[in-house]
């Protein structure tokens, strides 16, 4: 959303930037690396920390600084507010009753998806993933089931514009990394209705993901099955879990 000039305050624009400066890779940042990774001078990183530490987001040990508990209060407060995970939850939590996999809904945000739903825990198959899978984990669309799904949303114009000018990292041997290939695989994508992912972002982890449509045709998340062992084949996860999740895709489509 484009605003004018003078309504953007800069201040809490570079605040949000140092919080989202920490992540997987870094849970810990001193003054000098949060002023690399939010794009500031030290002097301002460092005084972004010291007012965040006040106001009980950071937690520092005079040098380092660290996310306190309270910054999950912006993931409560949508989780308890936004009608999308609270519709899709009940469904997530019968298919992984039924199915002892792990299912999530997962929406796009720039250059990843973020998980706002899950239902799993159960059966044998279950195990922590390198990554994790809990709500609000991040991950690089080029290489999900559910990234997939929902570039294959865009149009012509929008795809082009996403990915102008970014790199796709490789993170496995299976990943996507050149830009012609991945085009031509969110056009299989579009044809099909449903993605497979096969070790394209972790190693032993397999993913089949759908689009989630609201009544007027738009899709709002892409719906997914999180399947950590060795690959099964295509045809058996068409056969055995695809009509599970479009019947799903049905199912919640009135309450999106």
């Amino acid at each position: 959303m484009a605003i004018a000039k003078a309504d953007f305050i800069e201040g809490v624009a570079k605040g949000m930037a140092v919080l989202e400066s920490f992540d997987t890779e870094r849970q810990r940042l001193n003054a000098t690396l949060a002023a690399e990774r939010a794009g500031l001078t030290r002097a301002a990183a460092r005084r972004h920390l010291l007012t965040l530490t006040h106001l009980g987001y950071l937690e520092t040990d005079g040098s380092y600084f660290w996310m306190a508990p309270k910054v999950l209060r912006f993931s409560g407060s949508y989780l308890a507010s936004s009608r999308l995970p609270r519709a899709l939850q009940p469904t997530l939590n019968r298919l992984a009753a039924q199915t002892h996999e792990s299912f999530s809904a997962v929406v796009l945000d720039g250059e990843e998806v973020v998980i706002i739903a899950r239902g799993g825990g159960y059966g044998a198959h279950t195990h922590a993933l390198a990554y994790g899978l809990h709500l609000g984990a991040r991950l690089p669309v080029h290489a999900t089931s559910t990234g997939c799904v929902l570039l294959a949303t865009m149009s012509a114009a929008g795809l082009n514009a996403w990915l102008k000018g970014r790199v796709l990292p490789r993170l496995t041997s299976h990943t996507l990394t050149q830009a012609k290939a991945l085009r031509q695989r969110i056009s299989q994508v579009r044809a099909d209705d449903y993605c497979i992912a096969t070790e394209e972002h972790e190693l032993g982890v397999q993913a089949l993901a759908v689009p989630l449509r609201n009544m007027q045709g738009h899709t709002v998340a892409a719906l997914n099955v999180v399947l950590p062992g060795a690959p099964r084949p295509a045809s058996q996860l068409q056969h055995d879990l695809l009509p599970l999740l479009f019947e799903a895709a049905r199912e919640v489509r009135p309450m999106l």
